[in-house]
């Protein structure tokens, strides 16, 4: 079973940019989609998406042009839950899960607080939301697959240059703890599972050829709970996808029962 978390960054531009050959080629049995910028009725590319075996949920932002998450799958899903409960994000399309036989997969969208004090107060009240929303979600859905992007370097290894970085939002040390404090409660970066290699990003600034130079930082992660752990087979990072300032990470694990 393979697995595909991409922001996007602009579903729109990305169809533009030849994405659905890419996605043919790629052929996951799920994808997670991030930054969409756009509501279904906007997309005249659906019927070509249903073509490939994908059915699809969207859940844009009520904000036009502006963040929103999707699921695409081959697997028919049991149920589709939209939002978190919490209006403050569901307005911002951030947060949509998807429950199967025997596991649940989730496309995150966490803010960014790069725009200034505002933001970033509205990114920790996020995280501290997000934790005590998966922590009660976790005990009735325990296979719980949560991708997305995450808009925090977990360690220094995850960024290009830490030390020039070290205020910066995305690797703070508030955030920084709060990855590691979310992993111990029963999450497994899957990518580091099998990677323990510097030098592997999955976003870049258009700026100063920061991709061409891979000046990146790792901020796109499918973290997979505990009990899913006997059953991953490999995860890497895509970055020759190149339809956004992101690219995908691939997570693959074993059909059957956990443990």
């Amino acid at each position: 079973m393979k697995i595909i978390t991409y922001n996007v960054n602009g579903i729109r531009s990305a169809l533009s940019k030849n994405w659905l050959e890419w996605l043919k080629a790629a052929d996951a049995d799920i994808v997670c989609l991030q930054e969409i910028k756009a509501s279904p009725e906007q997309l005249t590319d659906l019927p070509l998406l249903e073509a490939l075996g994908y059915e699809h949920y969207w859940y844009p932002a009520e904000k036009k042009g502006y963040s929103g998450t999707a699921i695409l799958t081959r697997r028919t899903p049991k149920y589709v839950e939209y939002g978190c409960g919490v209006n403050d994000y569901d307005k911002e399309g951030r947060i949509i899960r998807a429950d199967f036989d025997g596991f649940s997969v989730m496309s995150a969208y966490f803010p960014s607080g790069s725009s200034g004090e505002h933001r970033q107060g509205f990114k920790y009240a996020f995280l501290d939301d997000f934790r005590n929303y998966i922590d009660k979600l976790k005990v009735a859905y325990p296979n719980l697959i949560i991708c997305g992007d995450y808009n925090i370097c977990h360690r220094a290894i995850d960024i290009h240059n830490p030390k020039s970085n070290a205020n910066s939002s995305g690797f703070l040390p508030e955030e920084r703890a709060w990855m590691e404090s979310f992993m111990n409660s029963g999450f497994i970066d899957s990518f580091r599972y099998f990677n323990a290699e510097p030098h592997h990003y999955t976003w870049w600034s258009f700026r100063f050829n920061a991709r061409s130079k891979n000046l990146g930082w790792r901020i796109d992660y499918c973290l997979v709970s505990g009990p899913l752990e006997s059953r991953l087979k490999r995860s890497v990072i895509l970055p020759e996808a190149k339809h956004s300032d992101h690219c995908p990470v691939l997570v693959e694990l074993h059909d059957g029962e956990p443990g």
